[in-house]
C-alpha cells in the first residue's frame, strides 16, 4: 500500500486499516510458525505497510491538533 493511497483516508480508516494489518501480520506469523508460509517477505512488507499507515495516522492527528 502507498503513502498516497493511506493519505486519502480520514482517521478512522486509517484505524481499521491498521487493525486490518495488524490481523493479517499475526495471521502470517502463525503460518510461519507452523511452517506453513512459503513466501517469508510478505511478513516484512505487512510490518512495513503497518509502520506506514501508523505514521500516516500520527501526522494527520498533529495536523489536526493544530
Amino acid at each position: 500500500m502507498k503513502a498516497s493511497e493511506l493519505r486519502a483516508k480520514d482517521v478512522a480508516e486509517l484505524e481499521k486499516e491498521i487493525s486490518e494489518l495488524l490481523k493479517a501480520h499475526f495471521g502470517l506469523r502463525m503460518q510461519k510458525a507452523t511452517q506453513q508460509l512459503s513466501n517469508h517477505t510478505v511478513l516484512g512488507k505487512t510490518r512495513r505497510d503497518i509502520a506506514r499507515a501508523k505514521t500516516v495516522l500520527a501526522q494527520k492527528k498533529k495536523e489536526a491538533a493544530q
